[in-house]
């Protein structure tokens, strides 16, 4: 079986805990980047994020640096933005096939899960969707235990 562990990180919460997961469980470790970076300060790109979020725009995304066709474990990070996953995890998902692929979702916020996993469920039909975990911070500290993330690490097969 090959992992990876995939994710999309504009504050760097998400990476946080994606580097978290590969040095407990090894595998193999992409960042999903936009083209055009978000710029400006917190409240603009919360504001450009929302209208996104709301068109369902699939900002253009830079190629990763691994093949998915390699791999049958996928564990994938996302921000909540608006209530789901990024607009740039929208992209992966729709640019890639995850049949016959498991994927773990790891899923940061500041509050509110919304339908984010339901979401990911929904944008990878083919695959099996284990159980997710959410993983709250405040600002840029984390608010969740260590032992259950550290916990959920370890159902990864």
């Amino acid at each position: 079986m090959k992992t990876l562990i995939v994710c999309y990180s504009y504050s760097g919460n998400t990476k946080k805990i994606a580097d978290m997961i590969h040095k407990k469980i090894g595998g193999d470790i992409a960042d999903i980047e936009t083209i055009d970076p978000y710029t400006g300060d917190y409240n603009e790109v919360v504001e450009q994020g929302q209208e996104e979020v709301n068109r369902g725009y699939m900002p253009p995304i830079k190629p990763l640096n691994k093949n998915l066709a390699d791999y049958d474990t996928v564990v994938l990070g996302t921000p909540v933005w608006w209530y789901t996953f990024a607009p740039a995890v929208k992209t992966f998902l729709a640019q890639n096939d995850f049949s016959r692929k498991t994927v773990y979702p790891f899923i940061t916020n500041g509050g509110w899960i919304g339908h984010t996993l339901k979401d990911i469920e929904n944008a990878c039909p083919n695959a099996t969707v284990k159980q997710a975990i959410n993983i709250k911070f405040n600002g840029s500290n984390l608010s969740a235990s260590v032992f259950e993330i550290e916990n959920w690490i370890g159902k990864i097969e």
